[in-house]
């Protein structure tokens, strides 16, 4: 059963058709899983807070109900690291299409992965587990199995991978936090699980992992169509 938090956030997106990324992070925060610090607002003021606290770069989005997939309309910015980057390129994000507000957060460094989730019509919720990022398609290194999923589970998808080593650690670089990994996997089995009824399928890209977290820096949900 879907938590109300996690409800309420969904009926408000099905005229859409798919999930605006606050909420996308606020339904996977409500899961229990690791979203990065963020602040949404179209206030350069407010901004500008955030980047001096972080102490480190950040990210900036367009926030667009016109704008489902944001690199083909050049609405994220990344390593931004002073306050003129960051007027600079919220002026130019607030002018695209639909621009309702900015999102800004914490960039975080890590191994980028992918997890996925499609509502296959003969096994059901499904859940992708791959090396992530841009080069995605390229690699295309993926392992899938049928939600929910055990540990169990995880740890095999990982040694499927051919590009497991860079989970256990490469060349001398920190390995990713299997627990914590695994964890991340399970909780977001479940999620899949309770949304069968509305969802067609739901990307987390990247995950980006390290020796202590999973912190999802992108999410989209596709609703079903009524």
């Amino acid at each position: 059963m879907l938590k109300k938090k996690i409800r309420t956030l969904i009926d408000a997106h099905k005229d859409l058709g798919w999930v605006l990324e606050p909420s996308a992070k606020a339904i996977m925060k409500a899961q229990g899983l690791d979203i990065p610090e963020f602040v949404l607002t179209n206030s350069f003021e407010k901004a500008e807070q955030f980047l001096k606290k972080i102490k480190g770069p950040v990210v900036a989005k367009a926030v667009s109900r016109k704008i489902l997939h944001k690199t083909e309309y050049q609405a994220v910015v990344t390593g931004i690291t002073t306050s003129r980057r960051l007027k600079k390129e919220m002026e130019r994000l607030q002018g695209l299409e639909g621009c309702e507000a900015v999102l800004v957060e914490e960039m975080v460094q890590g191994l980028e992965l992918i997890v996925g989730a499609k509502n296959d019509f003969q096994f059901g919720p499904v859940v992708v587990l791959g090396i992530g990022g841009t080069s995605v398609e390229i690699y295309n290194d993926t392992a899938i199995r049928m939600a929910p999923l055990k540990p169990g589970d995880v740890f095999s998808m990982v040694d499927s991978l051919k590009a497991k080593a860079l989970l256990s650690g490469y060349r001398g670089r920190d390995g990713v936090n299997m627990e914590v990994l695994t964890n991340t996997l399970v909780r977001f089995s479940h999620l899949i699980m309770a949304l069968e009824k509305d969802m067609d399928s739901l990307d987390l890209n990247p995950v980006i992992c390290t020796k202590d977290r999973c912190i999802i820096a992108d999410a989209r949900i596709i609703l079903k169509k009524a």
